[in-house]
Order: C-alpha cells, then sequence, then structure tokens
C-alpha cells in the first residue's frame, strides 16, 4: 500500500526546487496533489507529467483571495484536503539591518511568513471540518540559528517555527497535525531567482552553488528529494504521533563545528603552545 493512498495534497512553490520534488514525490506515493506556484508554465508542464493525479492552480501566496480560491478549487475538484505542504519562497539577498529598506522586509514577510500564516488558515477550515488533516511547513536552519542568511530571511523562518507550534497546539485538538522542515544547504534555482538568466543558465549557476555549499560532516549539499522525503513522512500517517515539531534536514551542518575543523584548530594551537612552552610540554609528556 502507498503512504498517501487517496490522500488530497495542496503543495504550494511546487513547479520547482523542492516543492517540485515533493509533488513527484506525493504523486508516486498515491496522493491527488494540486500544484501552487507562480510558475504557470513549468507548473503546468509538471502536472500534465504527471497525469490526472496533478493539477495546477496560479497563486500568490501573499493574496488571501487566491489561497481561499485555491482551497476551494482543490475541495471542489478532489472532495477533501488531507495534506498542506507550505513551501512558497524565495532566496533574499544579504544586507547589512540599516540599509535593508523596508519594501524588502515587506515582501519577504508577505511571501515566508504571511504566505504561510494564510495557508493554515484556509486549509485549517478545511482540515477542522473533517477533523483530520496534516500541514507541513518550510522553515529553514536560518530560522533556529543565525548566520545563515539574511536578517529578514531569518525573522520570517523564525516566524514558521513559532507558527507551527502554536497552530499544532490549536489544531491538534481536532485531529490535525502540524510540522515544519528546517533545510539546510538544498541548492535550487532559489539561490538564483530574480537574476535574469535562461533556464540553461539557471541550472548551471545552481551547480555552482551546490558546489560552495558543503559546510557538513557529509561535504556535499543535500538535494531537494532529500527534504521532499521528510515531508511526504510528515504528511503521512507514519508519522501519526508527530506534532508541533521542527526538524532539521542539513547533513549535521547545525550541530556544531565539523570534527576536521576542530582537530586542525586544536593541533595548530597547541602546537604553537608546544614550540613557545617546550620545557612545560615536555614534563606534560613525562620526558
Amino acid at each position: 500500500m502507498k503512504r498517501l493512498d487517496s490522500k488530497v495534497a495542496i503543495i504550494t512553490g511546487g513547479a520547482s526546487g523542492i516543492g517540485e520534488a515533493a509533488v513527484r514525490m506525493f504523486v508516486a506515493e498515491g496522493a491527488r496533489v494540486v500544484i501552487a506556484d507562480l510558475q504557470e508554465k513549468k507548473g503546468k508542464e509538471l502536472a500534465a507529467s504527471l497525469g490526472e493525479n496533478a493539477l495546477f492552480q496560479k497563486t500568490d501566496v501573499t493574496s488571501e483571495a487566491e489561497v481561499q480560491k485555491l482551497v476551494q478549487v482543490t475541495v471542489d475538484r478532489f472532495g477533501r484536503l488531507d495534506c498542506l505542504y507550505n513551501n512558497a519562497g524565495f532566496g533574499c539577498a544579504t544586507r547589512s539591518i540599516t540599509e535593508t529598506p523596508i519594501e524588502e522586509f515587506d515582501s519577504q514577510i508577505a511571501v515566508l511568513l504571511c504566505g504561510t500564516f494564510l495557508g493554515i488558515k484556509h486549509a485549517g477550515a478545511v482540515m477542522k471540518r473533517q477533523k483530520s488533516g496534516t500541514i507541513v511547513n518550510t522553515s529553514s536552519v536560518a530560522g533556529i540559528a543565525g548566520g545563515y542568511s539574511s536578517h529578514i530571511y531569518s525573522a520570517a523562518k523564525a516566524g514558521v517555527i513559532s507558527l507551527t507550534r502554536t497552530s499544532a497546539l490549536e489544531l491538534g485538538e481536532v485531529g490535525i497535525r502540524v510540522n515544519c522542515v528546517c533545510p539546510g544547504n538544498i541548492p535550487t534555482p532559489i539561490f538564483v531567482r530574480g537574476i535574469p538568466l535562461s533556464e540553461e543558465e539557471v541550472e548551471q549557476s545552481v551547480n555552482m552553488v551546490a558546489k560552495a555549499l558543503v559546510y557538513n560532516p557529509f561535504k556535499r549539499p543535500g538535494t531537494p528529494d532529500e527534504v521532499a522525503s521528510l515531508a511526504l513522512w510528515l504528511a503521512s500517517d507514519d508519522s501519526s504521533y508527530v506534532n508541533g515539531q521542527a526538524i532539521v534536514v542539513d547533513g549535521g551542518m547545525t550541530s556544531g563545528v565539523m570534527w576536521s575543523s576542530q582537530q586542525a584548530w586544536t593541533n595548530a594551537v597547541y602546537g604553537n603552545l608546544s614550540m613557545q612552552f617546550p620545557a612545560a610540554f615536555a614534563k606534560l609528556a613525562g620526558k
């Protein structure tokens, strides 16, 4: 039996990157999926490639009317809504906090935090009537620790984690689970979105980004499939007792300084000390 047999899901930001990987996995596991995105061409092509179990609905997640319509279209087409994966987002340029325009703050919060809120609000209303459902939100390692992204992106993603927890406490009382995934460095087109590049140039750029994202013990970046697999698990009954959690997918990046780096630092420090104080280190070695 497939893990999402007879389930109906909405995946926002589903036309590319982690969202696209999730759409493909959800459909493969038996779900009927509505792909919500502003990338109309890519979204329609993806839906067409997956057949009758996928539908594209162009959606701006910052618009309450469009999010409400997305949920209604889903229910009208498939009769119910079992899972919402709030995944829409975009990369943010790193600026000094003293140089960040208010317009940039507003636009990032609107997509990353308000878009998540609107999804929970309208999908949650349908799920309340059903007394069942799962909501998965995409946060980030930037939401749990500083230094991984811009000020506003980090603040928005921290807000997603908090909203996940508070929503889980309310909606859990009627049988709805709410969790979030916190990806680390996952090379996707989000890193270069906004730069006027051709599709071929976007792919080349993402490959260049991938080579730089190796700050974890595995010394490789993660893949969209590795994040989507967690979202699939959270959407399925396999995680039936998991609620209000923010689960990190980062290859160990946020666990601390890599062992090899620790050893290099230790050897450098004590090597210098042993040269500076040879007699003391000779005594320490029992010589």
